[in-house]
């Protein structure tokens, strides 16, 4: 009965984190220091040229991570804020 209680804990515990993991979103854009960085509204303007109502905006990890809302869906953008190149879109 023990070990059962075990591997059903074990298993638990390692779904959740694994689930933890994959919500992080994408956090790897740059390695250039903050100080180099342009602006977060900068990110924010390229994603409504793009269509994109913004809801808000965030860096996430060496990322701007924008919110926003097209043709009904939210989206994840992840910029660059070396370059403003978009890295990485989450449909949620």
């Amino acid at each position: 009965m023990k070990v059962i209680r075990s591997v059903v804990l074990a298993v638990s515990v390692l779904g959740f984190s694994g689930s933890a993991a994959l919500a992080d979103g994408f956090k790897n854009c740059t390695k250039l220091d903050k100080a180099s960085w342009k602006p977060a509204s900068e990110a924010e303007a390229k994603a409504k040229a793009a269509g994109y109502e913004v809801r808000r905006s965030k860096v996430e990890g060496s990322c701007y991570e924008v919110y926003g809302v097209k043709e009904g869906k939210l989206y994840e953008l992840f910029y660059s804020p070396e370059d403003l190149s978009l890295k990485h879109t989450i449909a949620k």
